[in-house]
């Protein structure tokens, strides 16, 4: 197994548990490792063959931003979906940070893995 890596996405979205939340637009940082084989791409160098980091950004980007959350972990849940779903991806990590929910913290978010490894 392989693993294609994204690192501090940063997404603008609503997100929030108070009303004032759900008024404002807040950052929120996402990890995501993503199992697969790159034999395949890097035998080619094709894009076609290989897990497309790039598109993946985007797609989460435009459906974290066009939404709107109560909790994080539902940003994770949805996101890990669309990423499987999407991309046919078989195996996650995903880390979803929100850096100012506690202002006595650098960051405070969860992590999920979803799916089997091969």
């Amino acid at each position: 197994m392989d693993i294609v890596f994204i690192r501090q996405l940063q997404i603008e979205t609503v997100i929030g548990i108070y009303d004032w939340e759900q008024t404002i637009h807040q950052r929120i940082v996402i990890d995501l490792e993503m199992a697969t084989d790159i034999r395949r791409a890097a035998a080619s160098e094709d894009i076609t063959d290989a897990l497309n980091y790039h598109a993946i950004a985007v797609r989460l980007t435009e459906f974290v931003s066009g939404q709107k959350f109560l909790l994080i972990e539902t940003i994770a849940e949805q996101c890990a979906e669309l990423v499987m779903r999407e991309f046919a991806v078989p195996w996650l990590r995903m880390t979803v940070i929100k850096p100012t929910a506690v202002s006595s913290a650098s960051a405070v978010g969860v992590v999920i893995e979803r799916g089997a490894k091969s």
